[in-house]
């Protein structure tokens, strides 16, 4: 039997918030391989989404959701055992605090436990083009153990909405998080 993760999703405020929406829906569908899921959505996130996609439904998930600065949230500590926290979008801010290890809110204090205890961190960035901060950011999370996973689209499955190019990245989130999921593969039929 194969063990359920257990996920944190944290959504910051950078452009990005279809890839969040595509996220949640695509762990929605496999929630059979999933045991537990937290989200920590920061203020500018709500904004950044109602701005995007026009509307609140980020409130209509049957996920756990915890408050920025909620530092009771149970994967504040590694003693509760989540095994991936997956950030999406990645803002530069988020991750820069992650890269210096300041844990000045849930979303960053849960990465640091996730890289501390030697978990998967992805961190889904979004923001072109980069500069050489955030590139240095890029490789202090990498060498610590973190997976950057940028927000990059691909073409080649030909897909036809903006939902279906956001989920060229989340299948590749999803395949990360060591998740099963049917999804477009390169020359496989």
């Amino acid at each position: 039997m194969v063990k359920k993760k257990k996920i944190i999703v944290s959504i910051t405020g950078a452009s990005g918030a279809i890839y969040a929406k595509v996220l949640l829906d695509t762990l929605l569908n496999l929630s059979s391989q999933i045991e537990k899921v937290g989200v920590v959505m920061s203020d500018n996130a709500k904004e950044v989404w109602r701005f995007e996609l026009g509307n609140e439904e980020y409130d209509n998930y049957p996920f756990t959701f915890y408050q920025k600065m909620d530092f009771n949230a149970p994967f504040a500590s590694g003693s509760a055992k989540y095994d991936t926290m997956i950030i999406i979008p990645c803002s530069m801010g988020t991750l820069g605090r992650i890269a210096h290890g300041i844990s000045n809110d849930l979303i960053s204090r849960a990465a640091d436990v996730i890289l501390k205890e030697r978990r998967k961190l992805i961190a889904v960035v979004r923001d072109t083009p980069f500069s050489l901060i955030h590139i240095n950011n890029m490789k202090a999370v990498t060498e610590a153990g973190g997976i950057i996973c940028p927000a990059n689209p691909s073409f080649y499955s030909i897909p036809k909405t903006i939902e279906e190019v956001a989920q060229t990245v989340v299948s590749r989130v999803i395949d990360l998080a060591g998740l099963e999921s049917e999804s477009y593969r390169w020359n496989e039929e």
